[in-house]
């Protein structure tokens, strides 16, 4: 039958033959990480068909993805806590469960509003099963060329979700937009019948002791649900009206309170003292960056394809085609490569082939070329998101605890998920203020979607700023190390 490797938090897998129940584990685990970024992407190409459906604006349509990387991404950090405490197997399922169900509810309703909150609630289920399957991951297969190996192949399965919700979105987009919400659904049951049988139940004593930090997961998605909705309305109330400057006011003060629930709680929501890592820091700010931009970048894109250039729903998928293909069959050999390059550097090449891709789609006009602009633009966009998905997510989670890589892995998405959120705000507003609220016509759009793109690409250079720094970082760390000891001192795949 299966061989006697078997995935255990206790027995790390180290070899470089896995068993086909650890195979099979981790596809699980990949298909579900599949899910989150196939249905991060998918409503993509959609948002044009579903504006015109139901009628919405440019800042009422960003919440259709707004409502989901919120709930994503604000409650990342509990769905990491609760996963260490519970155990990462059931909440990985439950979560997996709740996510299929609230697929098949967003297929079927037609008020905005409900539509806005099925995704919340499915971001909600993202929330859970992204830290508890990375977790999985990362107290199964040991650290090293194993876990890097297994982790290359997982973020390679979000990145290619990603990547190919929009190939899929066009497809089922030209046969109506509510098939890229019901889409998940049969590939969530499957993969939930599937984790049962395969997925294996951790020993009680591997779980984390303690309690649940409620108030840290309220006061910091509140913060960031206030975050976003003080830029959307910004444009429209004006940035020095009270509202805006009494939305601000409130958001710092509930990351302040954040910050001291999290200094006197017994069981915090995060460990403050974990981000003394400059390592993990600038791997988590890289995220907030890098998916940040890239949602932006999306939005604006998609819509400027299909009501500037009156491309199909398929044509702007297949334009996106490209940067897909690139990220499914690139990410599989970033394991391999991070040992022999290391993280900081592939992160650094990674934000200058993002940097190129926005600062040439910026010369696309009202009639762009598809050779000289926007197949250059993808191919490098695909290397960038080879290159930089797999790295930041293996540079986030190096070194941290077994009891800790929940919270590391929490940390690590709940940055991606807020910057695409924080991001995708500032780009709506920049698109609203140039173009007018409520406007759908294309010399509208026209007007607002290169100052987005230029916002998109300044975000992109902070970015590669801060890669630059790490590596300066490191060779520094290296240089103060006697010879001999390096190696020992800065692993290869430190930031």
């Amino acid at each position: 039958m299966f061989s006697s490797v078997t995935p255990s938090t206790t027995a790390p897998a180290t070899g470089e033959r896995w068993s086909p129940k650890l195979w099979g584990a981790l596809v699980v685990l990949c298909g579900a990480l599949f899910l989150d970024g196939l249905d991060i992407s998918m409503v993509g190409v959609a948002l044009p068909s579903i504006r015109h459906d139901l009628g919405l604006s440019t800042s009422s349509l960003q919440w259709i993805v707004s409502g989901y990387v919120l709930g994503y991404g604000g409650l990342l950090l509990l769905g990491g806590r609760t996963a260490d405490l519970l155990g990462r197997r059931r909440v990985f399922l439950i979560a997996l469960a709740a996510f299929a169900v609230a697929s098949l509810l967003g297929g079927l309703v037609s008020d905005p509003t409900l539509l806005i909150a099925t995704r919340f609630i499915k971001g909600v289920g993202a929330a859970f099963t992204a830290p508890a399957g990375l977790s999985i991951i990362t107290t199964t297969f040991a650290e090293g060329s194993a876990r890097n190996r297994a982790l290359s192949i997982y973020t390679a399965c979000g990145a290619s979700g990603f990547s190919l919700g929009l190939v899929l979105s066009g497809l089922l987009t030209e046969v109506g937009w509510r098939w890229t919400f019901l889409l998940p659904v049969p590939i969530a049951l499957i993969a939930l019948v599937a984790g049962l049988r395969l997925i294996p139940r951790e020993h009680a004593e591997d779980r984390a002791v303690g309690g649940y930090d409620v108030a840290g997961a309220v006061t910091a998605t509140a913060a960031m649900l206030l975050l976003v909705y003080a830029v959307v309305q910004a444009p429209s109330v004006g940035w020095l009206s009270a509202q805006t400057v009494i939305s601000f006011v409130v958001v710092i003060a509930l990351l302040v309170s954040f910050v001291i629930i999290e200094r006197r709680t017994a069981h915090p929501l995060v460990r403050l003292g974990i981000l003394r890592s400059g390592t993990l820091v600038r791997a988590n700010l890289g995220a907030v960056i890098f998916f940040g931009s890239y949602v932006g970048f999306q939005f604006v894109v998609t819509q400027y394809m299909q009501t500037l250039l009156g491309w199909t729903a398929l044509q702007t998928a297949l334009a996106f085609l490209p940067a897909a293909l690139i990220v499914a069959f690139a990410s599989t050999k970033m394991g391999s490569l991070v040992d022999r390059v290391g993280t900081g550097r592939l992160i650094f090449v990674g934000f200058v082939a993002l940097v190129a891709a926005y600062a040439l789609f910026l010369r696309a006009g009202d009639a762009p070329s598809y050779a000289a602009v926007i197949l250059p633009s993808m191919l490098l966009l695909g290397i960038s998101c080879a290159l930089t998905f797999s790295s930041l997510n293996i540079q986030a989670t190096d070194g941290v605890a077994d009891d800790e890589q929940g919270l590391a892995s929490g940390l690590v998405n709940t940055s991606m998920q807020i910057g695409g959120a924080v991001v995708l705000a500032i780009t709506t507003a920049v698109v609203t203020a140039n173009a007018g609220e409520g406007t759908t016509g294309p010399a509208a759009l026209s007007a607002g979607v290169h100052p987005a793109l230029a916002v998109v690409t300044g975000i992109a250079v902070i970015g590669a700023l801060v890669s630059l720094f790490g590596l300066r970082r490191r060779r520094a760390a290296q240089a103060a190390v006697p010879a001999g000891s390096v190696e020992d001192a800065v692993p290869v795949s430190a930031g």
